[in-house]
């Protein structure tokens, strides 16, 4: 059995049908990619699976348990981390400090303890060694308003990473990164990628084939092939769709 599963999902916003009959698996210890071209239902498939929005059919299973219908909040506690394509920082505070908040001990104190238990020195530690994780060690007492963009995309990894999900879902990474910044937030999700099961969406192929175990394309709402990298490159439904695969092989 897969670590994470999807049956038969479906929604629809009014008359549109965004998503139809979606079934995938995340194997544990892989990175599953998600892709497809814009408006394809990638993002609302992201949303349904991490509760954000509740599916209209289908169900959703995390190790054996079904989560369909649980409040983001809920499957969060379950173990699923997500970052999104905006970033969803604190920037009035450090970057230890959106380290902190994030720790299931500090958020079951609440927002405003975060300063108190700046004190607690194995509670520092616990976020310094987040933070050192996405290589962000040294910039621990800096504004997240001052972090260069890469910086913010990893400090966002960083507050995902800190309850030490089962599952960590990216939702387009290197959204807005130039060249060097994609470069490092690879070698980052390599890194990531030996200790956590990691689902990412991402329009940049080059990217994605680089990290990604297997991948799910869908597209039309539907998933329309999956496989490997090397199997993707050939498969008639991808190349037709204007993806562009082999361009990216």
């Amino acid at each position: 059995m897969a670590l994470f599963e999807a049956h038969h999902l479906s929604k629809r916003f009014g008359d549109r049908i965004v998503l139809e009959d979606i079934t995938l698996q995340f194997e544990r210890g892989q990175l599953s990619g998600i892709m497809g071209p814009n408006g394809a239902g990638k993002s609302t498939c992201f949303n349904v699976l991490t509760g954000h929005f509740p599916p209209d059919r289908g169900r959703v299973i995390l190790d054996g348990e079904d989560i369909t219908g649980l409040s983001p909040r809920q499957i969060a506690q379950k173990g699923i981390a997500r970052s999104f394509q905006s970033i969803n920082l604190f920037d009035e505070f450090t970057a230890l400090e959106n380290v902190l908040l994030a720790l299931p001990r500090v958020r079951s104190l609440g927002f405003n303890m975060v300063r108190d238990v700046a004190g607690d020195p194995a509670t520092v530690a616990r976020a310094v060694a987040v933070l050192e994780q996405v290589g962000l060690g040294a910039r621990a007492d800096l504004r997240a308003s001052s972090l260069p963009y890469g910086d913010r995309r990893a400090l966002e990894i960083a507050a995902a990473l800190a309850a030490h999900p089962r599952v960590l879902f990216l939702d387009e990474p290197t959204q807005g990164m130039g060249a060097e910044g994609r470069n490092r937030l690879r070698d980052l999700i390599k890194q990531l990628k030996r200790y956590f099961t990691i689902v990412m969406i991402e329009h940049d192929m080059e990217f994605l084939f680089s990290l990604a175990d297997k991948i799910s394309v869908i597209h039309w709402g539907q998933v329309i092939a999956q496989g490997t990298p090397e199997q993707l490159q050939t498969d008639p439904w991808v190349l037709r769709s204007t993806l562009g695969v082999s361009h990216y092989a």
